[in-house]
C-alpha cells in the first residue's frame, strides 16, 4: 500500500513536471518567434522584456537568456545612432554572459558571444577592426571546436572573412568556401528534437553566397 502511494505521488510530479516544461517551451516559442519575425525595435523589446521575465523565473534555463542577448543584438543592427548600438550590444554580452554561466562551453552561446564582436566591428570597421574582429574569429574557432556543424557560427565567420578581405583589397575566396559550407548544412532539416533549438542564420548566408557568384 505504501509502495503503491509513493508511486502516486512520484507519478503526480512528474506529470506536473512534464506541464510546467510544456509551459515554459510554449512561452519560449511564442517570444522567439516574435524577436524572429520583429520588424520594428519596439517589437524586439517587448519580445525580449518576456524574455527577460522567463529567464527570472527558470533560472536554470540558458535559453531565455540566449535569446534576450540575440534580440538586443537584433535591435544594434537596426539601429543608426552609434551610442544607442553600442548600448544594445552592452545589453546583448550581460544576456550572453548570463547564459554562459548557465551552459559553459556551448557552441551557440560562444557563436553569439562573436556575433556582438562582429557587431560592433561593423560600427567603425577602420577602429573597431583590430579588436573585435579577433574576438569575433576567436569565438568562432572557439565555438566550431566544439561544433564543427554549427552553420551560424560558420556564417558569420564567413561574414567576419569576408570583411576582411573587402577592406584589404584581397581574395574572398576563402570566405565564399566557409559560406558554402554553412549554406550546404543549413539545406539539411534539423534531426534534433529540441524545440528551442536556434535556426536562425539561413538568410544571412544565402545573401553571401549570391555575392560569390
Amino acid at each position: 500500500m505504501r509502495t503503491k502511494m509513493i508511486l502516486t505521488v512520484l507519478m503526480l510530479i512528474s506529470a506536473v513536471a512534464a506541464q510546467a516544461n510544456a509551459g515554459y517551451i510554449e512561452a519560449m516559442q511564442k517570444a522567439i518567434d516574435k524577436v524572429y519575425k520583429a520588424e520594428t525595435i519596439l517589437e524586439i523589446q517587448e519580445a525580449v522584456n518576456v524574455l527577460d521575465r522567463i529567464s527570472n523565473a527558470e533560472k536554470g534555463k540558458w535559453e531565455p537568456s540566449y535569446y534576450a542577448a540575440f534580440g538586443y543584438i537584433m535591435m544594434a543592427t537596426k539601429e543608426a545612432d552609434v551610442a544607442t548600438k553600442d548600448k544594445y550590444l552592452d545589453q546583448a554580452k550581460v544576456y550572453a554572459d548570463r547564459a554562459s554561466a548557465i551552459q559553459p562551453n556551448n557552441d551557440e552561446i560562444i557563436t553569439l558571444e562573436g556575433f556582438i564582436s562582429t557587431i560592433r566591428v561593423s560600427v567603425d570597421p577602420a577602429t573597431r577592426g583590430q579588436q573585435y574582429s579577433g574576438l569575433a574569429m576567436q569565438a568562432f574557432g572557439k565555438a566550431l571546436a566544439l561544433n564543427p556543424n554549427n552553420p551560424r557560427a560558420l556564417g558569420l565567420m564567413a561574414q567576419m572573412q569576408f570583411g576582411t578581405a573587402r577592406f584589404f583589397h584581397a581574395s574572398t575566396g576563402e570566405a565564399c568556401a566557409t559560406a558554402r559550407k554553412a549554406q550546404a548544412i543549413f539545406a539539411v532539416p534539423p534531426t534534433g528534437t529540441d524545440a528551442l533549438a536556434p535556426v536562425w542564420g539561413k538568410g544571412m548566408v544565402e545573401g553571401m553566397v549570391a555575392n560569390c557568384k
